[in-house]
């Protein structure tokens, strides 16, 4: 098996995912936060509301979001990095959101432009040079209403 098919694997199998996010990112695995798809075109979080993820108007709050957003884009970093074979460094420079309705049940961040980020991972494997890539996760409750819409900028970069 390949790194990448079994970075996927690990990342989608929830009791592999859950030891992952205790191991590396505690406060992600506390939250509940789930890689429910990982491929080619993007990945999917979900994000679970209830008392650990509620702010006190008993919607989800804002930073919980942020997390499930970015979480969505790094994965496809992370899987990208890992086909891509080569030794890559990825960075968020910046974070911007947009909050369209209030989210109080469970909520879904969707990234799929993968095919795009890609291209930016293939281009700091090939040139070297730094690459930004901005990347938007949309987050949308399970009845399909969209709550929040993320941009993410990554910087890609080759390492020596």
């Amino acid at each position: 098996m390949k790194r990448a098919d079994l970075f996927r694997t690990l990342l989608t199998n929830p009791i592999s995912t859950s030891a992952l996010l205790w191991a590396k990112l505690p406060l992600a695995a506390f939250a509940g936060l789930r890689v429910t798809r990982l491929d080619a075109s993007g990945a999917e979080v979900s994000l679970p509301a209830g008392w650990k993820t509620q702010n006190p108007f008993r919607s989800t709050y804002f930073a919980a979001q942020a997390m499930a957003a970015e979480m969505s884009t790094g994965a496809s970093a992370l899987l990208l990095i890992e086909e891509s074979g080569a030794k890559v460094s990825s960075l968020v420079t910046a974070v911007s959101a947009t909050f369209t309705k209030k989210a109080t049940r469970r909520t879904v961040f969707t990234f799929s432009e993968g095919a795009a980020m890609k291209v930016a991972v293939d281009e700091a494997v090939l040139t070297g040079d730094p690459v930004v890539f901005t990347a938007r996760s949309l987050g949308r409750q399970d009845d399909g209403t969209e709550v929040a819409s993320f941009e993410i900028t990554w910087s890609f970069k080759r390492k020596s």
